[in-house]
């Protein structure tokens, strides 16, 4: 029992061992490997989990993060794969390169005669001649021809063996070792002793938005990590010292033993609006440096200071300095606001209905659309710039807007556009607002102010019902219907149609009677804004009966519509962008990898590994000469039979008159 027990143990190794140097869990490997890398390249990795969610929704934005797919190089599976594949690998390589070296030098001088008749390529013949030199002239005329010659003579033969192209075994282990090295580089950029730490809850992701300073230490990694990749973004004329590592749902900061300084970025355009290209003027500061180091860095064109490499990788507003004028839609009589604020940064703004804060989220000096415009000679045009905000109740729910500064031209007319949405998936819904005569919106917001004044509107009404000239008119039939006018202007000023449409549906059951009500509600509503719109024509100095022109009356038609609108828009105020100090941001990618250079040596060692083995080929010959004097030649080739078999008649051939014709001229024959 006690010596079968030694046996058993070593026989469960050898197996594991087989197991682990097969070619089949190898290759295994290679294709999670491989699957994994493209599934990477595909999909954008280490962005905020915000990003994933709108493009994957809530179910399958779980199921890719408990899968890792957001950080597959970084994932504690890939980082497995890429260690088991070490593993097996390094295995191979010890298991087979004593036997690969040895192959390489055995030139098997102890061929059996069987053994060479039964070869695919073999000749046999029986000179007329002395073959006593025999073996010398062959072992010259091979060595002629490149190859390694071995004789050997025993008591009924001599064995003349040779082979050429041996050198492609190599090709085998420097594969192999290429991709042992491979994946030791990938594992120590991988940072291993990262992904511990936050296994192990020594480092914990920030998730808060809060200034560097007040980050707590443990997320704050050593200056001394060796492998990172991370980024950060700089306004022009401002320096960084850290970068941030996305993890998880939160970051990390990593601190650099230099300062970073953006002076001046710029970025060029194609005509679509695309970026033609962007680059960022950087100094970097040291105290190890006699003078700061100046350096432009472009797209693939990366600065490399101490083993970090900074490379270009994005742009962004960096801060930019927006004056503003905020129009009250709930008392549109009241002189706008004026409201600055620096995108990225947050205003507090007082309205009618409470404290909003006002957070500037973006901006961007060009929006580059498709020219749809009929007779248009240019394929696109430029909306000009425009700002995007988000507007925050006392409760915290905000919606977003987008709104143009200049006026947009459609189908001839001019508009102030502002897009709103309640979520980052959903897409901007807009309202446009017509531009007066003055190239404002004063006559749209003169127009809702008058609507929205109570008594203005009841004489509009009256004026609109001719109850002052009626006087068979019941009075107080009269009154109640001029306040049932008076209430649906309202709520088509104040909600929009939509509040309208439902109050229609609410007194009216039938599909016919809520069509035909609503065409007398639209029509009262047209008729009493036409008249508050002839007032405020008047005020502007127009004549109604003489001055009118066509854009006149086209104004009124699209201030319906925005009447209609402005309701469900969802703000307090209208804002419009009124000047800017536009100052951009540089997005940089920061990148420790000490093991980039392992990498590039594993790479050239696998590409001379498989260019020996695609263009070196094993061939092996031997030349078995009898005591009778008979000749046998044979061999083999591992790769291009069809070659060999070329090659192999070729060297037959010189054999067979070096056998044919051996005297003292044989040196001259060889």
């Amino acid at each position: 029992m006690s010596h079968n027990k030694p046996e058993r143990r070593h026989g469960r190794g050898a197996v594991f061992m087989e197991f682990l140097g097969s070619m089949n869990l190898a290759i295994t490997l290679l294709v999670a490997i491989a699957i994994a890398s493209i599934i990477g390249t595909v999909l954008q990795q280490n962005e905020p989990y915000n990003n994933y969610v709108i493009k994957f929704g809530p179910f399958w934005f779980e199921v890719f993060k408990a899968l890792g797919l957001y950080d597959i190089y970084g994932a504690v599976w890939f980082l497995f794969l890429l260690g088991f594949l070490l593993v097996t690998t390094s295995v191979c390589v010890y298991r087979y390169t004593p036997s690969l070296l040895r192959d390489m030098n055995h030139f098997r001088t102890d061929a059996q005669e069987k053994s060479l008749r039964a070869f695919k390529h073999h000749s046999r013949w029986e000179p007329e001649g002395d073959v006593g030199r025999m073996p010398e002239l062959a072992q010259r005329f091979l060595t002629g021809r490149g190859y390694r010659v071995r004789v050997k003579t025993t008591d009924d033969h001599t064995m003349v063996a040779a082979m050429k192209g041996s050198s492609s075994r190599l090709g085998y282990l420097f594969a192999h070792v290429g991709i042992v090295v491979i994946c030791l580089g990938g594992l120590i950029d991988g940072n291993v002793p990262l992904k511990w730490a936050d296994y192990t809850g020594r480092i914990v992701p920030e998730t808060r938005d809060i200034p560097v300073s007040q980050i707590p230490e443990h997320s704050i990694l050593s200056e001394d990590n060796a492998a990172f990749r991370g980024s950060v973004q700089i306004p022009e004329g401002g320096r960084a010292g850290v970068v941030f590592l996305g993890m998880r749902d939160g970051y990390l900061v990593q601190p650099l033993p230099f300062r970073i300084e953006l002076e001046d970025f710029r970025i060029e355009h194609y005509e679509s609006g695309m970026p033609k290209s962007f680059e960022s003027d950087l100094v970097i500061h040291d105290e190890e440096l006699d003078q700061p180091l100046r350096q432009t860095i472009a797209v693939n064109h990366p600065l490399i200071y101490k083993g970090y490499a900074i490379y270009q990788s994005s742009f962004a507003d960096g801060g930019s300095l927006m004056k503003m004028r905020a129009w009250s839609l709930d008392e549109p009589g009241r002189e706008p606001l004026q409201i600055e604020g620096r995108v990225n940064q947050s205003v507090r703004i007082n309205t009618p209905r409470g404290g909003y804060r006002l957070e500037l989220d973006d901006f961007k000096l060009f929006n580059i659309f498709p020219n749809e415009e009929e007779g248009a000679t240019k394929k696109f045009r430029n909306f000009g710039p425009s700002v995007v905000f988000r507007l925050r109740d006392s409760s915290g729910q905000a919606i977003e807007f987008m709104n143009y500064m200049s006026p947009v031209q459609i189908e001839g007319r001019y508009f102030f556009m502002s897009g709103m949405r309640s979520a980052v998936s959903e897409p901007y819904r807009y309202i446009h607002i017509p531009v007066g005569s003055d190239g404002t919106v004063k006559r749209f917001m003169r127009l809702r102010e008058l609507a929205m004044d109570p008594e203005r509107m009841q004489g509009a009404v009256e004026q609109q019902m001719g109850l002052l000239e009626r006087t068979d008119f019941d009075p107080a039939l009269a009154r109640q219907v001029s306040d049932n006018i008076v209430a649906v202007v309202s709520l088509f000023v104040r909600q929009g149609l939509d509040a309208v449409f439902e109050q229609v549906q609410a007194n009216f059951k039938e599909e016919a009677q809520q069509q035909g009500a609503m065409e007398s509600y639209i029509n009262v509503i047209r008729g009493v804004l036409g008249g508050i719109y002839i007032d405020v024509l008047a005020e502007e100095g127009i004549k109604i009966d003489q001055d009118v022109t066509e854009q006149d009356a086209q104004f009124f038609e699209d201030a319906m519509t925005a009447l209609s609108l402005t309701g469900p828009y969802g703000s307090p105020v209208l804002l419009q962008l009124d000047s800017f100090e536009h100052v951009q941001a540089s997005g940089l990618q920061i990148t420790r990898s000490p093991g980039k250079d392992i990498v590039y040596l594993g790479c050239v060692m696998l590409m001379v590994g498989v260019f020996f083995m695609l263009y070196l080929h094993h061939r092996r010959v031997w030349l078995r000469i009898s005591a009778d004097g008979k000749l046998l030649f044979a061999g083999s080739g591992h790769r291009n039979r069809a070659d060999f078999s070329g090659e192999f008649e070729e060297l037959e051939r010189g054999l067979r008159a070096l056998s044919a014709a051996p005297g003292p001229d044989d040196d001259r024959a060889a």
